[in-house]
């Protein structure tokens, strides 16, 4: 059940919370700001990746070969690449890409 509604585009959650959180992507509300520069973000999560950029931290780490990565969302793309997955198909003729962008460009 999800009985928290969002008035904006009706989408339901099953907690106030994340209402709240979610409710961010209409008003553009960006509470989380980086203390290094004029950044700010809707998440925390979001906030505490960007500051790798500040830190040089690259916190993410391949298990498979090593390769370090400061996104985690990076880190995911790259693995990837060692299990075969293509999760980025198109709609039309059914290739799969294991990037985004190859999809976009395809």
């Amino acid at each position: 059940e999800r009985p928290f509604r969002c008035p904006d585009c009706g989408k339901g959650f099953r907690r106030n919370e994340t209402l709240i959180i979610h409710r961010r992507i209409h008003t553009g509300e960006k509470p989380y700001k980086c203390g290094e520069c004029e950044m700010s973000f809707m998440r925390r999560a979001g906030m505490i990746e960007h500051q790798n950029i500040h830190t040089g931290e690259w916190p993410y780490k391949c298990g498979e070969c090593g390769m370090s990565f400061m996104r985690r969302a990076r880190l995911i793309e790259h693995q990837n690449i060692h299990t075969g997955e293509k999760p980025y198909k198109c709609g039309e003729c059914g290739k799969g890409f294991r990037h985004r962008t190859g999809l976009t460009f395809h």
